[in-house]
């Protein structure tokens, strides 16, 4: 039997306003008018998993002012902890500017309160009450969050907490792409389950072949690859085994494509607590992602699981 804790995820890392540009423009040197939303990767999966039923909680600092406070209580809407959020008494909340656009969306982060993650935020304690520990590429890229969430990683590993990550590189949040290299192979190395997209890939690899991207992670340490490549599927691959299992996606009409990577993941990482396969946990996947692709805004404040095996 399982042995029952708090929280089925503890998500670690960027809580932040997204200002997204009005109207459709080539880049932000055309974009006028914004419009501000709750945004932050780990933020979005812990409440994506919370719709479905499971316990989360999300590890994050933000400013003191109106617009952190905004964004705690957007979060806690969606039925998140947000209790080990903290509130950094200098630093404002962070925001990144991005372009609406059909293509991919130029931005540019503002790293302020985001990046101050500090060692008493994660307690052994709390990674105890943990069954999976999440965090992303973005927390992971500066000091001192970088340094608190790879030591909170490692000894959340040692008490058998399984580790995720979004492997959502970018140039332009990491600036030092051997730093990244160094972070990020660490991170693996603890025996993560790691998602990574064919653009993230291309970015950090320079490449996206999936067999020679998920053998790289594979060899990085990872225990599971979960590599996903847009439209065409996904392909799913762990260290004990030499088989690949491609999930291929729904053919559906797309209503909203944001956010569809982290329901996808949301569905995988529900599908692993409820003790699915990895190629189960795939599909499981692909059901949530094909239910956001069809939903405009946000998922529904609650989701029945019977949705990830249908």
């Amino acid at each position: 039997m399982t042995e029952s804790k708090k929280y089925d995820l503890l998500a670690v890392g960027e809580l932040l306003a997204d200002l997204l540009s009005t109207a459709y423009s080539k880049d932000l040197s055309d974009a006028a008018n914004f419009q501000r939303f709750q945004g932050g990767s780990p933020a979005n999966l812990a409440a994506n998993m919370a719709r479905l039923g499971a316990s989360t909680a999300l590890v994050s600092c933000v400013g003191n002012e109106n617009l952190g406070s905004y964004l705690i209580n957007e979060v806690a809407k969606t039925g998140v902890d947000v209790s080990h959020i903290a509130v950094d008494p200098t630093e404002p909340t962070s925001l990144v500017l991005v372009s609406r656009t059909t293509g991919t969306p130029d931005f540019i982060p503002y790293r302020m309160a985001d990046r101050m993650i500090l060692p008493e935020y994660l307690p052994d304690e709390l990674l105890a009450q943990t069954r999976i520990f999440h965090t992303t590429c973005w927390p992971l890229s500066m000091s001192p969050a970088s340094e608190t969430v790879l030591d909170a990683a490692k000894r959340a590993s040692e008490m058998g907490v399984l580790l995720s990550l979004d492997f959502n590189y970018a140039a332009r949040v990491w600036g030092d792409k051997e730093h990244a290299k160094e972070v990020l192979k660490t991170y693996c190395s603890y025996g993560a389950y790691i998602k990574i997209s064919d653009d993230d890939a291309l970015r950090f690899f320079g490449e996206n072949s999936p067999e020679k991207v998920i053998d790289e992670l594979l060899k990085m340490g990872a225990k599971c690859v979960c590599m996903t490549l847009g439209a065409k599927g996904s392909i799913i691959a762990t260290a004990d085994s030499d088989q690949r299992f491609f999930v291929p996606t729904k053919t559906i009409q797309v209503v909203d494509a944001t956010g569809a990577g982290d329901s996808y993941w949301a569905g995988f990482l529900t599908a692993h607590l409820d003790g699915k396969t990895p190629e189960e946990c795939g599909r499981a996947g692909v059901n949530l992602a094909a239910l956001k692709l069809t939903t405009a805004g946000p998922l529904p404040a609650k989701v029945d699981r019977v949705v990830l095996y249908g």
